[in-house]
Order: structure tokens, then C-alpha cells, then sequence
């Protein structure tokens, strides 16, 4: 029998690995070990999620918590090495592109563990956002590479990661969403007195924003006057809100602050927006599968495809101006018409038959 070890810490990791878990679990021959780091460990960030998707409680949880990049990767490299050492898998399984996801790879590395990672190949060319050095490492000490887009198996080739390592699986969010949808009840809009297509849906919280006061004074004051155009709903990640204290910035009234929410009250939020206002890398892609526009404050995106074919578009974040003109001018033109992903369905079966053949 073969056992997999998945190592996971954060919300988006939670939602993007649900899937596959419960395919691996009904997989004859497959025993899957979890690990929570707990890097997200407020409980709307993560403990809600565990619920919501039905999965077990993970077997090891090391209960990192927030700290610097070396800290916080130190301690998982340490917390993960003698249950990788006890656990003995054939395989460990890493998502995305968080400091979990390359303490997992690293570790496996190190103790000569075939490390498979899930949505590899992604590049935003920006080597001074954290999550990029994370990407790039984390793919090249893996053994299999699921990659979600037509360009992130290209972006591997130029790496020279190429062969049978390399398997283009489609993104497994998408097949979450198809999932999870149909499954929820439709009744966030009366919930917060909203109106379908009339209301913008804004996420902030990358530090690369809300560790840079400027930056986040900006965000806030241009999402304020964005609100006189149309509402503006803004569920608050407790880092966001963590550093809107220390900053001392105050958040206008017209702007309808709420507690981060549960997957499918952001995905009804989501498809009834009018826009989305982000730096999510998760949220920019599920405003394409709703066919939204979007705003990615933000200098860079990994998911180029949606910034080249205007699913998605840029706004420095350091200018309350800009943002707002940037937004405004989205709302007014957004007319793509090329679909840029393919095979938008069945990514968690091609991902897991993938696993399994290893």
C-alpha cells in the first residue's frame, strides 16, 4: 500500500486539497497521512474549513503560527522531519506556494522522500515576492509536477523540467468550485442587505500590502471611494486587520466590513459581484471561473494568463488614485473573450491518477 503524507497550513490549501483527499482516500491501495503546520490558525481562516468539507482532523499538527518567513519555515523543518521520518511515505504531497508548501518539499528533499506538488510551474517573474522563491524551489526538488495551465508546463520547460515529471492536470480549485457550489445555500446577498451585480467584493491581505503602510492606507482609501460608486463589501483577514490598528487607518463607513467567510458564502459573494478588488491569488481565479472582472492590487500576478487576456487586471497599490481609475475603467470595459484554460474539469482525477501511478 502506498502512504502519502500531505502537508497543509492555510486556507487556500484546505479548499484545493478537500478533492483530492476524499479521491486518494476512495483510492483502493492509498493511505494518506495529513499534516496541518498551522500556519493558519485562526479558526474562520481554517478550523471552519475542516468542517465545512467534511475532512478528518489531521493526524499531526505542529502549530507554527505567525512569525518571519526563516521562523516560521525553521520551525516546520523541524516539526516535519521526525513525522516524515516515523511516517515513512512513498510520497509527500505539497499545494500552492505557501512557506508550509516549501517546508514540506524541503524536508521530503532532504530525506530522499519523491515530493509531488500540486499547482507547480506557476511565475509571476518577481523574485522579491516570497511566494515565487517558494514556487521555484518547491519545483525543482519534486518528482512529479501537476501543473494547472498550458503555461506553467512551459514556464517548467524553460527551467529545464521537462518529461515525464510534468503532468498537466488542469486546476483542481476549478473542479472544487463545480463541487462545492451546487451544495450551498444561495443566501449571502440577504444576509448583508446586497443586491445581485450591484456590489463590489474586495480581499486584502498579502504583506507584500498590509505590511507596508502606504500601501494599505492607499488600498483602504480607494476602496472607500470606490464605495460612492457602488457598495463595497470587504470580509477582513485578521493579519489586514492587525495592521489597520497598528497604522491606526480607519476603514470608511460606506465600506461594509465583515469576518472572513466560509467557502461557499465567498463563492455566492463572488459570483453576484459586480467586480472583484484582490490580492489573492485564489480569489483572481475564481472570478474567472464566475467570468468577473477583477482587480489584482498588485504589481505582479502568477496566473499571467488572466491579466494577458483581460480577465484580470494590475493596479499599483500604492496609489488611491490609481487603484480607483484602474477599477472604474475595469467595470467599464470588461469584454474578454478568450478562454485561456483548458480542460477546466476532471483535474482532480488526472492529479490522482497521476499520484497513483507513481
Amino acid at each position: 500500500m502506498q502512504k502519502i503524507v500531505t502537508v497543509i497550513g492555510t486556507r487556500p490549501q484546505i479548499i484545493k486539497s478537500a478533492l483530492v483527499s476524499h479521491e486518494l482516500r476512495a483510492t483502493g491501495g492509498v493511505e494518506e497521512v495529513i499534516v496541518n503546520t498551522g500556519q493558519h490558525y485562526d479558526f474562520n481562516l481554517y478550523g471552519q474549513f475542516l468542517q465545512e468539507f467534511g475532512i478528518e482532523d489531521p493526524k499531526y499538527n505542529l502549530g507554527v503560527g505567525s512569525g518571519g518567513h526563516a521562523q516560521q519555515v525553521g520551525s516546520m523543518l523541524l516539526g516535519l522531519e521526525p513525522i516524515l521520518t516515523q511516517e515513512c511515505p512513498n510520497h509527500v504531497l505539497v499545494y500552492g506556494d505557501t512557506n508550509s508548501t516549501l517546508a514540506g518539499a524541503l524536508t521530503a528533499a532532504k530525506l530522499n522522500i519523491p515530493v509531488i506538488h500540486i499547482e507547480s510551474g506557476l511565475r509571476s517573474f518577481q523574485n522579491s515576492m516570497p511566494e515565487e522563491i517558494n514556487r521555484k524551489l518547491t519545483d525543482h526538488v519534486c518528482s512529479l509536477l501537476c501543473a494547472p495551465t498550458d503555461q506553467a508546463v512551459r514556464n517548467l520547460r524553460v527551467e529545464n523540467i521537462a518529461g515525464d515529471s510534468v503532468v498537466y492536470t488542469g486546476d483542481v480549485l476549478y473542479d472544487m468550485l463545480a463541487f462545492h457550489l451546487p451544495r450551498v445555500p444561495d443566501n449571502s446577498l440577504s444576509r448583508f442587505s446586497l443586491k445581485d451585480g450591484d456590489y463590489i467584493l474586495a480581499t486584502i491581505h498579502r504583506a507584500e500590502n498590509t505590511n507596508v503602510e502606504k500601501r494599505l492606507r492607499a488600498i483602504i482609501e480607494a476602496l472607500g471611494m470606490l464605495a460612492r460608486d457602488l457598495p463595497v463589501i470587504l470580509p477582513l483577514h485578521p493579519r489586514t486587520a492587525k495592521m489597520l490598528e497598528i497604522a491606526k487607518i480607519n476603514v470608511a463607513p460606506s465600506i461594509l466590513v465583515v469576518e472572513p467567510q466560509s467557502f461557499g458564502d465567498m463563492l455566492n459573494l463572488e459570483r453576484h459581484a459586480a467586480m472583484l478588488v484582490t490580492d489573492s491569488g485564489g480569489v483572481q481565479r475564481e472570478a474567472y471561473f464566475f467570468k468577473k472582472p477583477c482587480v489584482v492590487v498588485r504589481n505582479c500576478s502568477e496566473w499571467v494568463e488572466l491579466v494577458q487576456d483581460g480577465w484580470s487586471c494590475l493596479t499599483a497599490s500604492d496609489s488611491a488614485e490609481e487603484i480607483l481609475r484602474t477599477c472604474r475603467s475595469m467595470l467599464a470595459t470588461f469584454n474578454p473573450e478568450v478562454l485561456p484554460y483548458g480542460a477546466p474539469l476532471g483535474a482532480v482525477s488526472r492529479t490522482v491518477a497521476a499520484i497513483v501511478q507513481r
